[in-house]
């Protein structure tokens, strides 16, 4: 997904966001806009990757003009956007975002603005939108869509920082064009992903531009890396692994500006920040030392292919460390998800809703103190879920877990940040009820769900 190592990524990291990102802030309380607390509840969402490299993984190399595939190469010939989609539902996904445009340049829209498009392609007759034909897609199937465009760099035009000034004005006007086709021919986004964030209007780039377009044609639009005068921002977690770093907190004093190409410690926001930035985990189906990182298809590579235990895992790491999990789809020359991917996906989906279809008991309350009695004789437990009431901020800090044993409550584990959602492991004990104390707080803790579960091979 991110090829390009910009020399400027760590310092952009440091640049400050004005509070009105986060949508409302009362006092020293930083709350999620609506559209962030309903981005929240979709807890999976997937990127999908189909780019001309696909077509020819040998002569092409990343920006480098010379070798960007002939328009002749594009032949998809059973591209079917519902069995995407279809996929990733059955994963668990609420929402899906297409790579539109990636670092080649070519689209997989009938832009205005240049050749190197689908419409001058023999798919279709040169009639074909994989845009439309993915937004058809989510609508028939529930999932709510999005798009990623790359706006700071493009091997069809060499568009790099330090370009020249002349080519950097004629390349922002092709890329404010773009993004007008996309923002209002395609109807209302779920989210909008900015690989390597916008770069600065102060520095050559259009990011207040790109603002102002938001304002007006996708308001209610998530921004990944968006520009910092917008609202509804959400940042990055610091790797493309499904391992968000613990504890993670919604709340930062900056966005972030990565490509993803150099892993970021320390990431993990901040309980104090400035803005409501939550964070997203986005990681590729196929290991990070697979061809382009894992995030577009090469053909008899399947040993490649997270298992199921790998997306598991990461449901744990991601959704379980308040952030969303964003898995990485890339779709092979005939223009569809493979075979074991897509098996691997619906296995996924299954796995979870096995082992969180059904709690032991659930509870819930205001206070610092809940009990969870989970039956009258003592059953085994190793896992519990706590959720927070975001709307009202994120406000614990710190926490433990008792569970009652020969009449006296034994410390079992504790952490940290909640937020949305926090799923917790621990070695199998046997109890009637667990008792969680929330040792530091902000205000009164707000607890909309506190349950627990019993689940073999929990690793």
């Amino acid at each position: 997904m991110r090829r390009i190592i910009w020399s400027a990524m760590v310092a952009a990291l440091s640049t400050i966001i004005t509070p009105s990102c986060s949508g409302q802030s009362i006092k020293n309380i930083v709350l999620p806009t609506p559209q962030q607390k309903d981005w929240a509840n979709a807890e999976i969402g997937v990127i999908i990757h189909l780019d001309m490299s696909t077509f020819a993984p040998e002569t092409y190399h990343d920006g480098q003009k010379e070798t960007l595939p002939p328009l002749s190469v594009f032949h998809p010939s059973k591209l079917n956007t519902d069995q995407w989609i279809a996929a990733a539902k059955s994963a668990g996904a609420k929402y899906a975002i297409l790579v539109a445009k990636h670092e080649t340049g070519f689209s997989l829209w009938p832009t205005k603005a240049n050749n190197y498009t689908i419409s001058h392609t023999q798919w279709e007759d040169g009639h074909g939108d994989v845009v439309a034909d993915f937004i058809k897609s989510c609508k028939k199937y529930g999932l709510r869509p999005g798009i990623y465009y790359s706006v700071n760099s493009s091997t069809l035009y060499e568009a790099r920082n330090d370009m020249p000034a002349p080519a950097r004005k004629a390349y922002n006007k092709i890329v404010l064009q773009q993004l007008v086709e996309l923002w209002t021919n395609y109807g209302k986004l779920f989210e909008i992903w900015f690989d390597g964030g916008v770069l600065p209007t102060s520095k050559g780039g259009i990011s207040e531009q790109i603002a102002a377009l938001i304002k007006k044609d996708q308001p209610q639009a998530i921004l990944f890396q968006g520009p910092s005068s917008c609202k509804n921002l959400i940042r990055w977690v610091g790797n493309e692994n499904g391992d968000a770093p613990y504890p993670m907190w919604s709340r930062a004093d900056t966005t972030t500006s990565s490509k993803g190409i150099v892993e970021i410690k320390g990431l993990n926001g901040n309980p104090d920040g400035r803005i409501w930035c939550p964070a997203e985990s986005d990681f590729p189906s196929r290991k990070k030392s697979a061809w382009e990182g894992g995030w577009f298809w090469r053909a008899n590579r399947e040993e490649d292919v997270l298992p199921l235990s790998g997306l598991v895992k990461r449901y744990y790491t991601t959704v379980g460390r308040n952030t969303n999990m964003l898995i990485g789809m890339a779709i092979d020359t005939s223009g569809q998800f493979p075979k074991k991917e897509t098996e691997i996906f619906g296995e996924f989906g299954k796995e979870i809703k096995k082992r969180f279809g059904k709690s032991l008991a659930e509870t819930k309350g205001n206070g610092n103190e809940l009990i969870l009695k989970l039956s009258n004789n003592p059953v085994k437990v190793n896992t519990i879920n706590i959720m927070e009431n975001i709307a009202k901020g994120e406000n614990i800090r710190k926490y433990s877990l008792e569970a009652w044993v020969n009449n006296s409550w034994k410390p079992i584990c504790n952490g940290s940040s909640v937020g949305h959602k926090r799923i917790q492991k621990f070695s199998s004990i046997t109890t009637e009820k667990l008792r969680l104390k929330i040792l530091e707080s902000t205000g009164t803790p707000e607890i909309i769900r506190f349950d627990a579960y019993y689940i073999e091979d929990a690793n």
